[in-house]
């Protein structure tokens, strides 16, 4: 599910982009379908459910609580509220769950042991209904700025920094942890990989979310992480089909359109989709997205059956399960009512429909499709299977239970968190380093001052990023003090920060999706006519070099979480030299048709 923070506004030619992004390989071969073992149980399975049952094994929802029974008063209230139930448990009975989806704002995900017990207490709730079923539970742990489970999990670079990395190993070990987490906490499916290939700098909800421009290193780190998540025993998911990385606008706010010709598209937005299907990804995601090239009535991909059918499923062979993105964004309900777009969905090809804005309304408006014969109870039986055949496979039909007993042996275990360092330390990217003025030393600059935008801290890292950054420089050698200036520092805060660096040696300050208008460039430029070495950090776009020129030094983390960070922190220190390589090109900002800093761009030491 995309993120909903905002990202760089900036508007480069679109031609420059593409071109910058060209050179891609023949389109990956594509096996055929290869249906899991075990069907002849799956289907006397579904003979025995009722209509309701069937629809409900359909449905993926959210849920307020931290428990499945005895949630907090206002949890109770949310899920009356929206549900007309009090707990979680009492939702999943009512409509006959076969999926539910935890995020950290519904309360779902305090620490390991409580997800742990809330996912025993949901397959609680769902084993005693009569179909006995197990739930496949779900969330976005994308990693980097998307992150519904914090500290103490392990958290890892977000998907552009490692393609900084470019390590198809580094991919496959966080895949491969990250799933051993979740499943120890009762998650099965994680909708993660992103395999948008972000050829947009002005893409407002993919950007560092996207492994970066070049369709096929983006592939292979796709196929990478896929293998990881689901060798741990967790479901991948690819997103957003048919490809989200060139939009400018966001799909939770609005109804964005591809103008790629079929041609472009088989070149820059597939390949990520057809190297996942070759892994043997068990999902993919649709997208909210109006591609006419691919099909042009008008609908969005989420309900396309030319994009869905004709394309996924016959065009590239995928017959895993396919789950809409969330169904309460405004890319989907702007052409058809919260009636309609859960039956469409079904028509166009989709086995899950995922967070539905009012569930009594959808849920009800597939029953009654089926009623009426707009829908058959074949065609649901076709998505029931495939959901089955996932359960089957992850092992739920006959063991769905968590250890709680056994969390504190796999979730954030010091190998774990050591690791996602590790990876970490190779992603941190040097754009710029005029007359060599990093690494800093203790002995030479004593003295740093840490300045500049603190955005709200991503899901479970401690935060903000200044505070983060000055406590790890301190820690090796330096004398580093904070001073938060925000994303927006109002001229008596850039007044503060440039009296504070009269008493530095150097100033490091963190940067994000700085524009022409921001005033994050004003700050840049007083603190550089202080005299003072200045060194930028950007904590997410790397396209803020772009409009900072003056900047001797410049690094690029890709997110502004704790691990990023820390690595920054050892790359200015001159603990480790920096390693990553830019994923995506930068455009000049004063020129978006030239290339400042191109793909695979990154200095050294």
């Amino acid at each position: 599910m995309p993120d909903t923070s905002t990202g760089n506004t900036a508007k480069p030619s679109r031609r420059t982009v593409l071109a910058a992004t060209a050179g891609v390989t023949a389109a990956l071969a594509v096996p055929g379908p290869a249906h899991a073992h075990g069907d002849r149980r799956l289907r006397r399975l579904i003979s025995r459910m009722t209509l309701e049952e069937k629809v409900g094994q359909l449905f993926v929802s959210r849920a307020y609580g931290h428990s499945a029974t005895a949630p907090d008063q206002a949890d109770i209230d949310a899920n009356l509220r929206e549900f007309g139930v009090r707990t979680p448990a009492e939702l999943v009975a009512r409509y006959r769950l076969g999926g539910v989806i935890y995020f950290a704002w519904a309360h779902n995900t305090r620490d390991p042991h409580q997800i742990a017990a809330l996912s025993n207490g949901l397959q609680r709730a769902s084993l005693g209904l009569p179909h006995r079923l197990p739930l496949l539970i779900s969330t976005d742990q994308e990693h980097g700025i998307v992150a519904r489970i914090g500290r103490p999990a392990t958290l890892f670079p977000g998907a552009m920094a490692i393609g900084a990395g470019g390590s198809r190993t580094d991919a496959r070990a966080l895949g491969r942890i990250a799933g051993r987490e979740l499943r120890a906490m009762g998650v099965r499916q994680d909708y993660t990989p992103v395999a948008d290939v972000n050829v947009n700098p002005a893409n407002p909800v993919i950007g560092v979310r996207s492994f970066g421009a070049d369709p096929d290193a983006v592939a292979r780190l796709v196929a990478a992480e896929t293998a990881g998540y689901q060798r741990s025993g967790v479901a991948a998911t690819a997103k957003h089909f048919p490809g989200h990385g060139d939009t400018e606008t966001d799909s939770h706010y609005g109804f964005p359109v591809i103008r790629h010709t079929r041609a472009q598209w088989e070149a820059l937005d597939a390949p990520p989709f057809r190297a996942a299907i070759e892994a043997g990804i068990d999902s993919i995601m649709t997208a909210h997205i109006l591609v006419p090239a691919l099909d042009d009535s008008g609908d969005p991909a989420t309900l396309s059956r030319p994009i869905l059918t004709g394309i996924l499923r016959e065009q590239l062979g995928f017959d895993g399960v396919v789950v809409t993105d969330a169904l309460d964004m405004a890319g989907v309900r702007q052409k058809y009512g919260d009636d309609r777009v859960p039956v469409l969905a079904l028509k166009a090809g989709v086995d899950q429909l995922l967070n539905a804005p009012r569930l009594d309304l959808a849920w009800n408006a597939v029953l009654e499709a089926v009623q009426d014969g707009e829908l058959t109870e074949e065609r649901l039986e076709e998505s029931i299977l495939r959901v089955l055949r996932l359960k089957a496979k992850l092992g739920l039909l006959d063991d769905p239970w968590t250890d709680e007993d056994a969390v504190d042996r796999v979730v954030g275990t010091a190998a774990h968190l050591a690791t996602a360092d590790r990876i970490a330390g190779r992603t941190t990217t040097l754009l710029v380093n005029e007359g060599g003025l990093l690494p800093l030393a203790p002995d030479d600059t004593p003295r740093l001052l840490v300045v500049g935008a603190d955005p709200a801290s991503p899901s479970g890292t401690t935060g903000p990023p200044t505070t983060v950054l000055a406590r790890a420089l301190t820690e090796l050698g330096f004398t580093a003090t904070a001073l938060s200036t925000g994303t927006a520092p109002s001229a008596a805060v850039i007044e503060r920060a440039v009296a504070a660096a009269g008493e530095a040696d150097a100033v490091v300050v963190a940067t994000y999706n700085v524009t022409a208008t921001s005033s994050q460039r004003t700050l840049v430029e007083r603190l550089l006519a202080t005299g003072r070495p200045v060194v930028a950090v950007a904590v997410r776009n790397p396209y803020d070099a772009a409009r900072l020129p003056g900047v001797r030094a410049y690094l690029a983390t890709y997110s502004w979480t704790d691990v990023e960070v820390r690595a920054a922190a050892r790359v200015i220190a001159g603990q480790v030299e920096p390693r990553g390589k830019l994923p995506v090109p930068v455009q000049r900002a004063d020129d978006p048709t030239r290339v400042l800093y191109p793909l695979g761009h990154g200095l050294t030491y």
